[in-house]
């Protein structure tokens, strides 16, 4: 019976497609994210689902007129130049076999994603595929924030099978990332049923995160709370509401997970701590060495005894400082014009949905960043997602503000008024384009 749902489901995804391509690009992220054929027991379970969508995503772009040109955005050659330069790495990796493997892998992430930027191209898309990645991961997490409870928090909370997040500490920072991304469709909705189902999935999705007894995760929770009460319009209400989810917390979690959490602060007698530093300063020591190409994908077996543990330290030890600088850019840059973004159209009537959007994505990044502190997860398809998905905000902003600059000179002209010099400018660079 599984079997038949999933496979239906699968054949609806399918339809939708080609019926309109950009809800290929929803799909793709319902595969990806909640990988619902991973839950099947028969043949479905090992059909490639998401390889089938995003052929038909292929065809019936090329087919149809509903799509844009690549957003001018100096991330979108950055990302290029970054995909090449894998490949330069690829070439002089220390394991070639494993390596090439690995490549292919990442350019099946990453050539899916540039059909987000293609079909994309209003910003309701932009908030249902939003909805979509936080719904598909929040679907699981709450599964999973049900057990947690049921259970005293005394197993450990996985993602779902065969993604890239079903080891439990990556799922942790897969719910946290997408806890921020569901409280903007909570500020973009009037629907007081969905809002109300928001409230209930929250504290769900953060007991999921607490079971993962990933010691990462509780650090990114602490500096995603604490955030997140930075950025409440009510927080005589928030600051409230965690104090009593940490209370009821304490009485529930057992004590073999207060025991994991403390070893935060004794981690010269943790081996495994101690084995995740050693391993940081191999891969520093030897990129200092081969600092143009790294030791290629999969470098961690040549260099040190175990995986990297850290995205950062991944990227620069399997590629060199060159590549490990486009992606920092790629990272800080989206955190820095998610800052700038809402500064420009503040005050603005119509425009009040740039804050909402640049401040929750700025969040999942900085969870993001956070929490792959401690996971090597430089190659995971939300990262590049919340990039692009920011590339997108930007150019729709950017264009709905010229929109009414355009429209307020125009309504100048029409009655009569003669525009100042700055509107004037404003009003020829609008004609322009």
């Amino acid at each position: 019976m599984r079997d038949i749902a999933v496979f239906l489901f699968l054949v609806f995804c399918i339809g939708g497609a080609f019926y309109r391509p950009w809800f290929g690009v929803l799909a793709l992220a319902v595969f990806s994210y909640l990988n619902p054929h991973a839950y099947a027991w028969g043949a479905v379970r090992s059909l490639p689902a998401f390889q089938i969508l995003f052929l038909v995503v292929v065809v019936s772009t090329l087919m149809t007129k509903d799509r844009q040109a690549l957003p001018k955005d100096w991330r979108i050659p950055i990302f290029f130049m970054l995909w090449f330069y894998f490949l330069l790495t690829t070439t002089q990796a220390y394991f070639p076999a494993a390596a090439w493997d690995k490549f292919w892998f990442v350019s099946k992430i990453f050539i899916p994603l540039v059909f987000t930027l293609l079909l994309i191209n209003t910003r309701e898309k932009l908030f249902y595929l939003i909805i979509t990645i936080a719904g598909s991961i929040g679907i699981v997490a709450v599964k999973g924030g049900v057990f947690a409870v049921l259970t005293g928090f005394s197993h450990r909370v996985y993602g779902p099978p065969a993604t890239q997040f079903y080891e439990n500490n990556a799922f942790a920072i897969a719910v946290l990332i997408a806890i921020p991304m569901l409280l903007l469709w909570l500020r973009e909705t009037k629907d007081h049923r969905i809002r109300l189902g928001i409230y209930a999935a929250l504290p769900l999705m953060f007991a999921s995160a607490l079971s993962s007894w990933s010691r990462g995760a509780f650090l990114t929770m602490g500096v995603l709370g604490l955030l997140l009460i930075w950025h409440s319009k009510r927080k005589f209400l928030i600051v409230p509401l965690f104090i009593i989810g940490a209370f009821f917390a304490v009485d529930f979690l057992p004590d073999e997970w207060f025991g994991r959490m403390e070893t935060l602060e004794t981690y010269q007698e943790d081996a495994s701590a101690m084995g995740r530093i050693r391993a940081w300063k191999d891969g520093w020591h030897h990129t200092l060495q081969h600092p143009f190409v790294g030791a290629g994908f999969e470098g961690w077996r040549w260099v040190t005894e175990r995986d990297w543990h850290s995205a950062y330290v991944e990227m620069f030890a399997e590629h060199g400082f060159i590549a490990f600088g486009m992606w920092l850019s790629l990272i800080f840059g989206t955190l820095i014009n998610l800052t700038r973004l809402p500064k420009k159209v503040t005050g603005i009537e119509g425009m009040e949905w740039v804050h909402n959007y640049c401040y929750m994505l700025r969040l999942s990044l900085i969870a993001y960043c956070v929490g792959t502190l401690f996971l090597g997860l430089s190659y995971w398809d939300i990262l590049y997602h919340l990039i692009f998905i920011a590339v997108l905000v930007r150019q729709f902003a950017l264009k709905e503000l010229d929109e009414k600059h355009g429209n307020s000179n125009s309504s100048s002209l029409t009655h009569g008024v003669r525009p100042n010099r700055q509107n004037r400018r404003h009003f020829n660079s609008s004609v322009k384009t």
